[in-house]
């Protein structure tokens, strides 16, 4: 079964005229590293909200491990976790409160919100700051906290959007590992970012998208292939051109 799978989706802004994403038709295997790259206002985190339950699709389909995404919101919330670009914790309160406030709400008991907050400190090396108040902390310490928030519940699809933005290189190598750990234990990653050399490392699939639209998708070494390119950074400036999208 598909942990994602889209069929011809679509979404536009109220307000405008032309269409955010437009007949985006996307598969995505359990087990997959799946990214997600364009330049800025492609749609990027359009789609991703849309796959998410956060934006309700205009037309088309997106389906969930099966699951059609506007009409199972409950059941949806409990499969996926979601690491966005902005941090999405209670920046007053420390790991710890966050932690056991977002473990109630995704329906954990007690025990295992307890269990679960050792293990992500422990693996994400925030036992030190364990009961200090986030907005303490270094930008690179605020991500490692937004992604034990995502993972609380062990879910079986996380999406993940510009993960690793603003931190440093050690950091961002711990992040990618553990995402790689997830991944191998079972979990299927949905992944944008900016950081196109780290995003070769993690992912085995891809889709490049531009003014809404995919232009490319397939796996990354059939990509390099069929375009006759080094890398994704090569590959991204050959299909989307060099001017500036700002």
């Amino acid at each position: 079964m598909q942990a994602i799978l889209t069929d011809n989706l679509s979404f536009t802004y109220k307000g405008n005229n032309t269409p955010s994403v437009a007949h985006i038709n996307l598969r995505v295997e359990t087990g997959d590293r799946y990214g997600i790259f364009g330049p800025n206002g492609a749609g990027k985190t359009t789609l991703m909200n849309l796959m998410t339950g956060l934006l309700r699709y205009n037309t088309g389909s997106a389906k969930m491990f099966g699951l059609e995404i506007r009409q199972h919101d409950k059941e949806i919330k409990k499969l996926f976790g979601f690491v966005p670009q902005d941090f999405s914790f209670y920046h007053e309160l420390s790991p710890v409160e966050n932690m056991e406030f977002f473990g109630a709400w995704a329906g954990l008991g007690k025990p295992r919100i307890k269990q679960r907050t050792n293990e992500l400190l422990t693996i994400l090396s925030l036992q030190d700051v364990r009961n200090k108040p986030v907005h303490k902390f270094s930008g690179g310490m605020k991500r490692r906290v937004n992604l034990a928030i995502a993972v609380m519940h062990e879910p079986r699809l996380l999406f993940l959007d510009e993960p690793t933005v603003g931190v440093d290189v050690q950091t961002r190598y711990a992040i990618i590992d553990y995402l790689r750990q997830l991944n191998q234990n079972g979990t299927t990653l949905v992944y944008t970012s900016h950081h196109l050399k780290e995003a070769e490392e993690l992912c085995n699939k891809a889709a490049l998208i531009d003014e809404g639209r995919i232009i490319a998708n397939d796996t990354i070494g059939q990509l390099l292939t069929q375009y006759n390119q080094q890398g994704l950074e090569g590959l991204f400036l050959h299909l989307t051109g060099r001017e500036y999208r700002d």
